[in-house]
């Protein structure tokens, strides 16, 4: 029999004994520290799917507004074509996920209403919600997690007799070299092609032709540059909003074409052009975009159109950094008076090193203009991207 002395004895002993109570308390810590790092996972993936449902809702949106003012869609087929653009653009990121998949599409939902304008036209005004449950990992659960919502929502309005914000836009496209280098893409149209490759700053090409075939940086770039101006087209089919130029550079300004109704003198003159070559100067480029923008004669062709407002963009993008340093102040001091001008700059660094990226971030208005693109994904993601929200300049601001 233990006498009272001898358990208080036996408690006091157990309490000096820091092995056991080391491991204790480490029982006690791992699933705690488990669950914690469990959360910090699904939060991080939280925002990444908050991310794409807000583009995937903004870009529904802007689509449904665009067919109305168009009259190529009435009310319910809008509708029914901003919950179906929810859904396919999000169909990228759930990878075949049927039960998610569902889910959305029961959170999907568009609403539009219109009325008659002073004008006498209609206008409509469109919004659309979405949401869904994003399952947690095994070590969220610990703590009683099991879903967490997703959901985002967006609004725009349009009409047939509402003043749009007109724009004109230059794109400087960076077409040196190094844009000879594969993409992470395969190119399943051919079996073995010419390949290429860098030591140090130097662009070399292999002896023979070598498989499997990957894309060139140069045609992702054309076809991100495409889906930017097939949404101003989209946005403005009458072309009598949005004026656009391209310039391509790599030491010196080797194309450019200059400010023009639509898309239609940037993709000949410019765009269909590209091709891959020389060094890395983004100075010049960054100049004759900015004074383009500037110049009388622009706000005089807006202003034939009646277009008294309008804003200017300019869209820089490398995949570089520059052959001389000097050019990286010069580029800046541009960026900062086109942005003290009210220039609004866009600029993706396409796997750019980080003096490139450095530069762009730094040009760019804010830091959500600046794109660092590392694969051909990110770089369709971001022309996209502008291409969305410069639209959004003439379909959402309206008088």
């Amino acid at each position: 029999m233990i006498s009272g002395s001898d358990k208080l004895r036996t408690l006091k002993q157990l309490l000096r004994d820091k092995a056991g109570n080391f491991g204790i308390l480490t029982a006690i810590a791992v699933p705690v520290l488990a669950a914690a790092g469990g959360v910090a996972i699904d939060v991080t993936n939280m925002s990444l799917s908050h991310s794409q449902l807000q583009e995937a809702t903004d870009s529904a949106a802007l689509a449904a507004a665009t067919a109305l003012a168009e009259g190529s869609a009435t009310t319910t087929t809008a509708k029914d074509l901003a919950n179906n653009f929810v859904l396919g653009q999000m169909s990228n990121y759930l990878a075949g996920d049927t039960n998610t998949t569902n889910a959305l599409k029961a959170g999907t939902s568009t609403t539009i209403t219109s009325s008659s304008n002073s004008s006498g036209g209609t206008s409509y005004s469109v919004a659309v919600n979405a949401s869904y449950n994003l399952s947690v990992n095994g070590m969220s659960q610990l703590l009683g997690l099991h879903a967490m919502t997703i959901s985002a929502s967006s609004s725009t309005t349009s009409g047939t007799a509402v003043e749009k914000t007109a724009l004109s836009m230059e794109i400087a496209l960076d077409k040196s070299g190094s844009m000879l280098l594969n993409t992470n893409v395969i190119d399943t149209t051919q079996t073995s092609c010419i390949q290429y490759y860098t030591d140090g700053i130097y662009l070399y090409q292999y002896s023979k032709p070598k498989s499997p075939c990957y894309i060139k940086k140069i045609a992702a770039l054309k076809t991100a540059v495409g889906t930017l101006l097939d949404q101003l087209d989209a946005a403005d089919p009458s072309s009598r909003y949005v004026r656009t130029a391209a310039i391509a550079w790599s030491s010196q300004v080797d194309s450019s074409s200059t400010l023009a109704w639509g898309t239609k003198s940037t993709r000949n003159n410019v765009i269909s052009g590209l091709n891959a070559d020389g060094g890395t100067e983004s100075s010049a480029p960054m100049t004759l975009a900015y004074n383009s923008l500037i110049a009388p004669a622009e706000a005089t062709e807006q202003a034939k159109k009646g277009n008294t407002k309008f804003q200017k963009f300019i869209v820089l993008m490398t995949d570089g950094e520059n052959n001389a340093t000097s050019s990286d102040q010069k580029t800046l001091d541009t960026c900062t008076t086109a942005k003290a001008a009210g220039v609004q700059i866009y600029t993706v660094a396409f796997m750019a090193p980080t003096r490139g990226q450095d530069l762009l971030r730094s040009c760019a208005s804010n830091s959500s203009n600046y794109f660092d693109a590392q694969q051909m994904s990110d770089l369709l993601a971001a022309f996209k991207t502008i291409g969305a929200q410069a639209s959004k300049q003439t379909t959402l601001l309206t008088k």
